[in-house]
């Protein structure tokens, strides 16, 4: 079995490919190269392993919360193989795959990301006998809110944490507030999921996987 997967919901594009077993993984800053990059760089990463894309046996891909245009370039172009090719897909949130960077038994892992106009998506997640689960819905939050909502002796990692790791500090007891090396998606964690997604027989048709957006009035087309 083979999967390729990508997330690209961040200032990184996370790429990652499971072959019976083994996983590879390519994470690189893209900033706002994305579109000229994404293409280009599955094909490098194909071509190094001896592969076609059509050797493929699986898809997925992060849909946010994150970058809007980052969202909608990744996914389409997932969306692309996926229905081209008749392979299946899996449409995976994007702070999973962030929060998969932390495997703590006991305390909650909480994924802030930088969500623009002084804005944090979030979440909160647990690991708990090996099962990884989410324990908050995805929000969109100021930092008063955030600080609110998340408990103390958190581990929290995002790069929100740019903007507002002071303020998190001061607000909250016991947390744990990880480097910037674990601030972005991995290619491997975006495997793990899928894997997981597969092996429940969870998975989406290309034209039925859609972004999470979490601001919904910024993001509807409006009728002139």
């Amino acid at each position: 079995m083979k999967i390729l997967g990508i997330d690209t919901s961040t200032n990184f594009f996370s790429l990652g490919i499971y072959d019976n077993g083994k996983i590879y993984e390519y994470n690189l800053e893209v900033l706002t190269r994305l579109s000229s990059l994404l293409t280009p760089t599955i094909k490098r990463v194909l071509d190094a392993l001896g592969w076609r894309v059509k050797d493929m046996d699986y898809f997925a891909c992060g849909i946010g919360p994150g970058s809007f245009t980052g969202i909608r370039l990744g996914l389409s172009a997932i969306k692309g193989l996926s229905w081209s090719l008749n392979k299946p897909v899996v449409g995976i949130s994007s702070l999973d795959i962030l929060a998969k960077n932390i495997f703590f038994d006991k305390r909650p892992v909480v994924t802030a990301v930088d969500a623009k106009r002084n804005l944090i998506y979030c979440s909160a997640f647990e690991t708990k006998n090996n099962n990884f689960k989410r324990i908050k819905p995805y929000m969109l939050l100021t930092i008063n809110e955030f600080c609110k909502k998340i408990a103390d002796n958190s581990i929290i990692t995002g790069d929100a944490l740019s903007l507002h790791k002071e303020v998190i500090i001061k607000s909250l007891k016991g947390v744990t507030i990880l480097d910037k090396d674990y601030w972005y998606p991995k290619g491997h964690n975006i495997i793990s999921l899928a894997l997981d997604r597969i092996r429940d027989k969870e998975l989406d048709n290309p034209f039925d996987v859609k972004p999470i957006y979490l601001y919904p009035k910024e993001c509807q087309i409006r009728k002139c």
